[in-house]
């Protein structure tokens, strides 16, 4: 039942604004989730501020208004568009049965492989991800769920910055998990991994989309919706490392942004201009970045139109072309925007390089960024897939943005110029967030290399027996081809990437199963009001997210050390003597400290304050086990009726 919630979350919303807009077909059913992060990312601000709980129902509501809308304004435009309009339009032949039959059999083959490497590298549905950013997602979605505001203005104290009212991170993915959270048995670990299962199974269908839409054949488009889950730079790189949900989220929508855009070229009602907008607000509620990924690929193909290697007629595509503009400053701008808070420090990020010039341009041959060992089997026939797609010219704009990412990507992993940081800086100077761009050309390419050696075996095959079907010796080849490459890389790669992916979701090191325990034992004690004092560098931070325990520290960062709750980190054990600690612990309200085990990263210290606690009788163990220690302070124990109350200016420094 909570699959299904988490699935119905992501996909019917969108659903209903596509269908009312005019998407049909496999662009409708992958543009679902994309269509979804549109419209939370534009509800987001307006709900917020017409004062309305940010809620299942009510969300429900706002999607259903915006269907509504877009139907009624579709049906306007039909009504008030002369039929010659249409008829001029160039329009595709149909897709037969026998095609659309092909192009699900690959579908359920992606689905089916990242459905089974991700429940095998994470071993169970209720694991926690032992990542840096992750309780900072989780911590999110809680907050949103438990306060009704999504806004990112008001989220500031997840971040250590209470009273910072310009505070931003874009939220639109978490905004979206915290309206499930809860519901239908969701604790935080399954909705945060149901919700990462729901991006991965989003992919196939998205680059089968991008396949129809484009015209590519159908052997093509299913395999091609085959590999998608194959590749280890995306989708499971950024989930283990990290992980960058939102960021995989987005890049997870892009196929159903380009499958879209095709109504640009073939126009069909408002489904390309309004289809186009919402998406592009997703993406930068996503994550800005993804923003600037969606310019590229939409001035790549504007290139590609404007020197005639993808036919358009001006005359029928240019409406659409300029509301689609319109429309995507209107819904996208908002949302990039106050992302200007941080953009100097998003920048000034920087990560050292971990290749050699050569060594980058070979993993970004064979489509293998940050892999120790290429993948061979789906390297080389997605290579073979860019020359087939050159010589045939077909969708060469896919071709350019692979030179473009793939180009960005070996740049800023093997060198560091000012230049490259520049390109790069939107992406955190993160070889890793580019890497997760390059195989969505190598699944659009691989399919082609499929179908183009089934042609070229049938070819041989009918010319030695005339009497066979070509049609059906071409499948056959292709199935055949794609049986080989799949046994080659064992089971598509399953093992390896399902290894890779486990690499954080094991019993700790920064959360155990005695963390958690220990973290439930506080939730079951604490008072309203009060916070529990942390060291920031266990995996602490994790108990409000899993069991709504206000911590003092909120982060892995930690807070400056001239704050009260920088104070308690670097000397809490120095109670008894230093007159500054009491007053400090009563304004945040702090009762119970917890110590745990483990820590996020293998450099990671221990905070100094926290050391040797048992050793001072005003520190009392009341709860202990292998993993962690819970101390209630002497003389703390009515704390949450004085001080300054939860949520000003003391509580959070």
């Amino acid at each position: 039942m909570n699959v299904l919630l988490v699935l119905l979350a992501f996909w019917l919303p969108g659903l209903a604004v596509g269908a009312a807009i005019g998407l049909r077909g496999w662009t409708l059913a992958a543009s679902g989730p994309a269509l979804t992060f549109g419209v939370v990312a534009v509800g987001v601000p307006i709900l917020g501020k017409l004062g309305i709980t940010w809620n299942l129902l009510n969300v429900s509501l706002w999607a259903l208004l915006l269907a509504i809308v877009g139907f009624g304004a579709s049906l306007l435009l039909k009504r008030f568009t002369k039929p010659k309009d249409i008829e001029d339009a160039p329009e595709n032949l149909p897709r037969t049965l026998r095609d659309h039959l092909i192009i699900g059999a690959g579908v359920v083959v992606g689905l089916g492989v990242g459905a089974v490497t991700f429940v095998k590298g994470t071993h169970s549905l209720d694991r926690v991800q032992q990542g840096w950013d992750a309780p900072f997602h989780g911590d999110l979605v809680r907050w949103i769920a438990e306060h009704g505001d999504a806004r990112p203005s008001t989220v500031g104290t997840i971040a250590n910055l209470p009273n910072q009212t310009d505070y931003f991170y874009p939220d639109t993915y978490h905004a979206l998990l915290a309206l499930i959270f809860g519901k239908a048995g969701l604790g935080m670990p399954q909705t945060l991994n149901l919700a990462v299962l729901a991006v991965i199974l989003a992919v196939p269908l998205g680059v089968a989309a991008l396949g129809t839409a484009w015209r590519m054949p159908a052997i093509a488009v299913g395999a091609a919706a085959a590999v998608t889950t194959w590749f280890t730079a995306f989708p499971y790189d950024s989930l283990w490392r990290g992980p960058l949900w939102p960021y995989v989220a987005g890049v997870a929508m892009l196929p159903a942004l380009l499958a879209i855009t095709r109504h640009l070229i073939v126009p069909r009602g408002l489904a390309g201009p309004v289809g186009i907008a919402l998406v592009l607000a997703g993406l930068a509620g996503l994550h800005t970045s993804l923003a600037f990924v969606a310019a590229v690929y939409l001035l790549i193909i504007l290139v590609a139109v404007v020197f005639r290697f993808e036919p358009i007629n001006w005359r029928v595509s240019r409406a659409s072309l300029i509301v689609t503009v319109a429309l995507g400053v209107v819904f996208a701008f908002p949302l990039v925007l106050p992302a200007l808070y941080n953009a100097a420090g998003v920048t000034s990020a920087f990560w050292s390089s971990e290749a050699t010039v050569s060594g980058a341009i070979g993993e970004t041959i064979l489509f293998s960024p940050m892999a120790d060992f290429p993948l061979w089997w789906i390297g080389i026939p997605a290579l073979i897939g860019i020359f087939v797609m050159v010589k045939r010219r077909r969708n060469l704009w896919m071709v350019a943005s692979y030179v473009v990412f793939g180009g960005l990507f070996a740049a800023t992993v093997s060198l560091e110029t000012p230049l490259i940081h520049t390109l790069t800086g939107v992406f955190y100077n993160d070889h890793w967030r580019l890497a997760a761009l390059v195989p969505l050309a190598g699944s659009i390419a691989f399919g082609e290399a499929i179908n183009a050696g089934a042609e070229k075996l049938s070819g041989k095959l009918v010319g030695w027996r005339p009497s066979l079907k070509p049609a059906m010796v071409t499948l056959a080849a292709a199935a055949v081809l794609g049986l080989l490459l799949a046994g080659l890389s064992k089971g598509g790669y399953i093992g390896r990437n399902s290894q890779r992916l486990g690499m954080n979701y094991g019993d700790g090191p920064t959360v155990s199963r005695g963390e958690e325990a220990a973290y439930k034992w506080l939730s079951e004690h604490v008072k309203p009001g009060e916070r529990v004092m942390n060291d920031r560098s266990d995996g602490s931070v994790w108990m409000y997210a899993l069991y709504g325990v206000w911590p003092v520290e909120w982060t892995f960062y930690g807070t400056e050390a001239q704050t009260k709750s920088g104070l308690l980190t670097i000397r809490l054990n120095d109670l008894d003597h230093d007159p500054r600690i009491r007053p400090a612990l009563t304004d945040l309200k702090v009762r119970y400290v917890i110590k745990g085990k483990g820590l996020v990263t293998p450099e990671s210290r221990a905070a100094t304050g926290l050391q040797n606690l048992e050793q001072n009788e005003a520190f009392k163990v009341v709860f202990q086990n292998d993993d962690a220690t819970v101390y209630e302070i002497e003389g703390q124990e009515n704390v949450v009726t004085s001080g300054a109350s939860t949520g000003s200016s003391a509580a959070g420094n």
